[in-house]
């Protein structure tokens, strides 16, 4: 099949790309670098062109108060664009429990995209992630110090972004599922945990500590992020991906 995959350069995208090539399909790479806009369309009738299944894995470059315009506008273009070209499925991928965090706008942007997805005319399948090993770092980073790093003891299942894409793969070379996927990592771990574990693991000697009112996940409550029953377990740990 021939798979446009929006975002393709990306964390995942490119892994998604790798692995649908690998397996004998035709899967193209688009972004902004490559000359196509989601958000205003620029592009997206040539790279939908002859597509059997698109792959969106869009975001935008802020998690704030844009985020649902953005999430609106992109679907929009999208869906139109596919039905135009007759691309016979559609792909997200989003967020394992983000209906369940009203609190965060940008959890609530990416529940308005599945439903537009849903309400669209264009065959569709959810694959919804608990967050990524890459993208904890990145968290530890927004209420630190050169001394501390203050995180919230969320509940957390994370996984490897190589799953993850291996999932949406999977999903994007099969038929729609009509519905969603669920996958996630094998451990649930407090994220004031996740800090500490990273921390000891790069020899780096700031103290965690624990701040249920520190950074994004601050908004989170109880196992909203965890996996329910249902869900695809991978198998990678956390401790095991930071040992690469």
């Amino acid at each position: 099949m021939k798979i446009a995959v929006i975002g393709g350069t990306g964390l995942i995208g490119s892994r998604v790309v790798e692995i649908l090539n690998t397996r004998g399909h035709e899967a193209v790479p688009h972004s902004t670098s490559t000359g196509v806009d989601l958000l205003s369309g620029r592009g997206l009738p040539e790279a939908l062109a002859g597509a059997d299944v698109v792959v969106n894995l869009s975001k935008p470059r802020t998690f704030d108060d844009a985020s649902p315009a953005f999430f609106r506008k992109t679907m929009d273009n999208l869906l139109a664009g596919a039905e135009a070209a007759g691309v016979g499925h559609a792909v997200i991928l989003s967020i394992v429990g983000a209906e369940l965090v009203p609190g965060s706008v940008y959890y609530r942007a990416k529940v308005l995209q599945e439903d537009l997805l849903k309400a669209g005319p264009v065959p569709y399948s959810i694959v919804r992630s608990t967050q990524f090993f890459e993208f904890i770092g990145t968290v530890l980073s927004w209420t630190s110090d050169e001394h501390t790093v203050r995180l919230p003891a969320t509940l957390m299942q994370p996984i490897a972004a190589d799953e993850v894409a291996r999932a949406v793969a999977d999903v994007s070379g099969g038929v729609p599922l009509r519905g969603t996927l669920d996958i996630a990592g094998p451990e649930v771990l407090a994220l004031d945990e996740l800090g500490r574990i990273t921390l000891a693991a790069r020899g780096d000697h700031r103290t965690v500590v624990t701040d249920d009112s520190a950074g994004m996940y601050a908004a989170v409550s109880g196992h909203a992020l965890v996996a329910k029953d249902g869900a695809v377990i991978a198998g990678t740990t956390y401790r095991e991906w930071l040992a690469r």
